[in-house]
């Protein structure tokens, strides 16, 4: 009997902590500090890492890699990314393409450049100038992961959207920050949209200024959104931490193919003028 009420007890404690949790939806806790004062830190007026894509033929591989495959990347995509035939350099600018071929049982080929291990940044000005492709089921992505994972496996690291747009929804464009508290799985993501009536057709600057206060983004020098350290830990604000830049047109997928995707437009591509990062003054 006094076993019984043992393990009784056991299964009441054992179960009072897991109820604890789920209530939480597993947010794991952070630790609070002070939130940090906006110093309006500047920005070096120079570079740290840029590529003005002057030189025809493939990226330059001392910055560039490419993610490959067809894994649907978390979000039914529809695309295979290959390491060639999607990206080049031509007339000063990069070009990304998407195309409707098979490839690998996929339908849809397309490039991700990604910068890691090759530019791997915290904090500083990042600055894009691109024209977005245009028709239904085409999502142009330019963003930022994490490095390091040093928090875990995404949203826990962390994502920074420098811009992003879904083809259905045309010239709406999207600044949007992921983490373990705010993230699009959720649906409780942190977004600035703005509208540019010639996005598709016209070359615009994009960009994001990351301090430890806040990340704020830009288009042609016009503020659309802004998401401050609110001091609550890494499960909100886990952008201490090396990212890396990532460019991309994924293919239809759970928010670029929610109204499908229109094949009369392929091949889509996103041309890149030029990418500059600038260091942020201490």
């Amino acid at each position: 009997m006094q076993n019984n009420l043992k393990m009784y007890s056991i299964i009441t404690m054992l179960c009072a902590a897991f109820f604890a949790c789920t209530e939480k939806k597993d947010i794991p806790q952070a630790v609070p500090y002070e939130p940090p004062v906006d110093k309006n830190w500047a920005f070096e007026t120079t570079p740290m890492w840029e590529d003005n894509f002057n030189t025809n033929g493939v990226p330059d591989p001392a910055k560039w890699s490419y993610d490959v495959g067809g894994s649907g990347w978390g979000n039914n995509e529809l695309q295979y990314y290959t390491n060639t035939g999607n990206a080049r350099i031509n007339n000063g600018n990069l070009i990304i393409e998407a195309k409707k071929e098979n490839n690998s049982g996929m339908e849809y080929t397309s490039a991700r450049l990604v910068t890691k291990g090759k530019g791997d940044f915290l904090y500083g000005k990042f600055e894009v100038k691109a024209k977005i492709p245009k028709g239904r089921g085409t999502w142009p992505a330019i963003w930022m992961l994490s490095t390091d994972q040093q928090y875990g496996i995404w949203p826990a690291s962390g994502e920074i959207d420098i811009m992003e747009h879904v083809g259905y929804d045309p010239n709406k464009i999207h600044s949007t920050i992921h983490t373990t508290a705010y993230n699009g799985g959720r649906g409780t993501q942190k977004t600035g949209t703005k509208i540019i009536p010639d996005a598709t057709d016209a070359f615009h600057v994009y960009t994001t200024e990351w301090t430890p206060y806040a990340i704020r983004s830009y288009i042609d020098g016009e503020k659309y959104f802004e998401f401050i350290n609110e001091g609550n830990g890494f499960t909100v604000w886990p952008f201490d931490k090396r990212q890396h830049l990532l460019m991309n047109i994924a293919v239809g997928g759970n928010w670029g193919g929610v109204q499908g995707v229109d094949n009369s437009i392929f091949p889509a591509t996103m041309e890149i003028d030029y990418i500059r990062v600038y260091k942020m003054i201490p």
